[in-house]
């Protein structure tokens, strides 16, 4: 059994695979591993990998020292599967990069556009060729309900979820829209441009946050919330037998 955890910026996720199959998914604080003892106590572990976007808490560094099998910690130093273009490698996130490693993994020799919404909404391309030529980061959706709040004098924090006017009726549902709409026009707009220079784009959707897209958007993308544990197994399966 491998153990995968993905720590990100507010909470952590622990899954089990069985070689390159998804056993099971735990949820956790990302300041404290509280699920790892049932974890291991349930599972026969024989390695695993660790990627995380925060520092680690001193919890949660002494839990994974006192590990009885080899894991690996994704840095730039560790061997991929695939060939990683960003001119700044120390910097890119590890959920990014695992991410396209996932998506790759599912459709081999295809360009592929991998979107995860959660506290940012990145965008990430990785081409037919399995090269990773970069993307971009954007506000996340409870980023911009809170932004427009804290940056304003008037404009009040409101709920994501409650009625919605293609064209907002009062300062709620223009709030709502605003967001909403803008981000399903940012991420149709990141489609079709990539669209003009790889036809036969395939897009993938991960990530905490769901989105309520128009039906021909919804066509457009695949689904996969643990896109990002699935490209981290693979990684791990990669180095197997360099740890």
């Amino acid at each position: 059994m491998n153990l995968v955890i993905d720590i990100g910026n507010t909470t952590a996720k622990v899954a089990i695979f069985d070689d390159n199959s998804l056993v099971e998914v735990f949820r956790s604080s990302n300041k404290s591993l509280d699920c790892l003892p049932e974890v291991l106590a349930k599972y026969r572990i024989k390695q695993g990998i660790l990627a995380s976007v925060i520092d680690l808490t001193k919890e949660v560094t002494g839990q994974l020292n006192n590990l009885s099998f080899p894991i690996i910690r994704l840095s730039i130093d560790t061997p991929l599967p695939i060939k990683n273009l960003y001119l700044t490698p120390e910097t890119l996130g590890n959920d990014r990069l695992a991410a396209v490693i996932g998506a790759n993994e599912i459709y081999p020799e295809k360009d592929i556009l991998v979107i995860d919404a959660g506290t940012a909404i990145t965008y990430d391309f990785i081409d037919a060729k399995g090269r990773y030529l970069g993307g971009n980061i954007s506000p996340g959706k409870t980023m911009r309900f809170k932004a427009l709040h804290e940056f304003t004098g008037k404009l009040p924090l409101i709920d994501e979820k409650g009625a919605r006017h293609s064209l907002g009726v009062n300062t709620e549902t223009a709030i709502r829209e605003g967001i909403l709409r803008g981000i399903e026009f940012e991420i149709k707009g990141y489609i079709d441009s990539l669209k003009k220079n790889h036809s036969e784009l395939l897009v993938f959707l991960t990530g905490g946050d769901g989105f309520l897209f128009e039906t021909s958007l919804k066509n457009l993308i695949f689904a996969d919330v643990f896109l990002v544990l699935k490209g981290l197994n693979r990684i791990l399966n990669y180095n197997n037998g360099r740890i």
